[in-house]
């Protein structure tokens, strides 16, 4: 005996909102008796209905890798979180990135994802995320030590009301980690282990930006010095070339003036005029001290 459709309708309704959880298609089947049991099309039908009164509603509808819910939507997520006293949880940059390198190619090794990340992977995060059952062990890499492989579970693509992988954000979208954080409405940690995390990272982010800038200022100091010792030099070239310009000019009017037999005259006898004056001078300092002596005895 086939079930009304508007009692099928209430029935998945019910159901949903009392499960507390995704509920698949078979789960939903498993709660009618063999003779009354809708067929998969009737339940699809029945939900396909449920979406559609969503619309006007402050909740929807949801269909996330384990079946399907009941959940608020999303942009009325700023009042109905102050519900809630305790903050959501918060998670730091390497949680982020970890994860995000789980997701997006699994299955990796923590090897590999130490190689992407040019840091360490501290074990309380991998530990976190297989407590949160986000991540699970789904292999063993065929290498020395066989180191284990990880991918994300079907909890992670609930709680990010993702139906499979290929929901995921395409990476050519999320060009940095603060992408992915407000995609996934992610924060940072708080508490110490938080704080010890961002002072590491920060440390290693900032290492080779400061060691770069300092090389840069260095470099423009040096190219500031080359410069002021080209132009101390230049200005000393200048300041040479100037005074053999002096010295060529006194030359040649020297030259000139001696080319006149009469300025030639004219020199000589100036010059027997001074040696007469010197000798004259001479005289009388000899008379002065003369003088002096005597007058001392």
């Amino acid at each position: 005996m086939s079930t009304n459709p508007e009692k099928l309708k209430q029935i998945v309704e019910g159901a949903l909102l009392a499960a507390g959880r995704p509920l698949s298609i078979d789960q939903l089947l498993s709660l009618f008796m063999d003779d009354e049991q809708p067929s998969r099309d009737e339940i699809r039908a029945a939900l396909n209905t449920l979406q559609e009164e969503c619309a006007a509603r402050g909740v929807e509808l949801k269909e996330v890798s384990s079946g399907f819910r009941y959940q608020v939507k999303s942009d009325l997520a700023e009042w109905i979180a102050r519900l809630w006293e305790e903050k959501p949880s918060r998670y730091s940059r390497a949680t982020l990135e970890t994860l995000a390198l789980i997701a997006y190619r699994q299955p990796i090794t923590r090897s590999e994802i130490e190689d992407v990340r040019g840091v360490s992977v501290s074990s309380n995060i991998i530990k976190s995320l297989l407590e949160r059952e986000w991540i699970r062990v789904i292999g063993h890499r065929d290498v020395p030590g066989k180191p284990a492989l990880y991918g994300t579970t079907k909890v992670f693509l609930d709680y990010f009301s993702l139906k499979n992988l290929s929901d995921l954000p395409p990476l050519a979208e999320l060009r940095n980690i603060d992408s992915i954080e407000r995609e996934f409405d992610f924060g940072n940690k708080q508490g110490p282990e938080a704080a010890n995390d961002t002072d590491e990272e920060s440390a290693q982010i900032q290492a080779v930006p400061l060691d770069e800038e300092a090389g840069e200022h260095t470099q423009a100091a040096t190219e500031t010095d080359d410069g002021e010792a080209e132009t101390a030099e230049t200005g000393s070239v200048a300041e040479v070339e100037e005074d053999e310009t002096a010295a060529e000019t006194e030359v040649s009017e020297t030259a000139a003036e001696g080319g006149t037999e009469e300025s030639v005259g004219e020199s000589e006898e100036i010059f027997h005029q001074s040696e007469e004056a010197e000798a004259e001078s001479d005289a009388e300092s000899e008379n002065a001290e003369l003088s002096k002596t005597e007058a001392a005895y």
